[in-house]
């Protein structure tokens, strides 16, 4: 098998970096930012197809996604962070059924509306707790014999000798992919301590967000598109706990642990091709995590078919 050069050290490039060697290729990261320095770090990482498109390719990665964290959240749920948790997405308008109803096997309805919805889905699906599942897949990549190095790149690199290169830049894919159709979408959270929530809740019309992990709770957010700002905004923190005690009252007295800022790399549709030795696997916008495996493994296969399969 041949030499990859992965570009990006967050949630994609390091799944696409696990799958690739599993295959038996060589692989080795370059990343500006290391896995806990990226917006992966900040997300709040529930199995959530979130501003990602085409729908019919995004279903397709991110049903692959949820069976790949399952199994993780079984076998290896302790160290990888990972854990199956029921939640609820709530609706202004009733009957509409969720657009990703067929990558999820439980969808279901719920009396447990709070005031200014009209309905609730109700569904268990897995969350990954990001301090502990990059440190995983960081392990398990440098375990199978992926190397990690801290590069500032000005350009994509050339790709190695009868080898290949992969752009997981995210947002860094506006500069190295020439792309300026990549955008921030600006997204500030709280992390708190409030062991009574248990069961998620999103808003799933706007940027409302409660996430319980392992150790806390994401409460969230902002969909800013176009601000680049990586700045805690003080009336942005207020809007967001107001918001987000209408729909989950148990957070009242939730000692805040932090407050994060991230910048969701988002794209009209996400960009996985093969162009020339170059394989593009960026603009994911809110579904990283969501649609990381699926695309790991699609990925693959485009490293594996040449420049001619693409």
């Amino acid at each position: 098998m041949g030499r990859v050069l992965i570009v990006g050290a967050g949630v994609v490039g390091l799944s696409a970096g696990v799958r690739l060697l599993e295959a038996g290729h060589r692989v080795d990261v370059l990343a500006r930012d290391l896995p806990a320095e990226t917006t992966s770090a900040v997300a709040a990482a529930i199995w959530y197809p979130y501003l990602a498109d085409p729908p019919e390719r995004v279903g397709a990665w991110a049903a692959r996604t949820r069976t790949v964290l399952e199994s993780l959240a079984g076998a290896e749920g302790e160290d990888a962070g990972v854990r199956l948790v029921a939640g609820r997405e709530l609706r202004r308008v009733a009957g509409e059924v969720p657009w990703w109803r067929d990558a999820v096997a439980d969808l279901g309805r719920t009396d447990d509306v709070p005031r200014g919805y009209a309905e609730a889905w109700t569904t268990t699906v897995p969350v990954a707790d990001m301090s502990l599942y990059l440190a995983w897949l960081r392990r398990r990549f440098e375990s199978l014999g992926g190397t990690l190095t801290r590069a500032a790149l000005p350009s994509l690199p050339p790709a190695p000798a009868g080898g290949v290169v992969v752009n997981a830049s995210g947002m860094g894919a506006r500069l190295l992919a020439d792309d300026p159709s990549v955008g921030p979408v600006r997204g500030q959270v709280f992390r708190v301590l409030a062991p009574d929530v248990t069961g998620w809740t999103l808003d799933g019309e706007g940027p409302t967000y409660v996430v319980p992990r392992v150790h806390d709770v994401v409460v969230g957010g902002t969909e800013d598109a176009g601000d680049w700002s990586r700045d805690v905004r003080e009336d942005t923190a207020s809007d967001i706990w107001r918001r987000a005690l209408a729909v989950e009252p148990r957070l009242a007295g939730a000692r805040v642990l932090a407050r994060r800022v991230g910048l969701r790399p988002r794209r009209p549709e996400v960009r996985l091709e093969r162009e020339g030795d170059v394989v593009h696997c960026y603009g994911h916008g809110g579904a990283g995590v969501t649609l990381s495996w699926g695309c790991a493994e699609e990925v693959v296969a485009l490293v594996e078919a040449g420049p001619g399969g693409a």
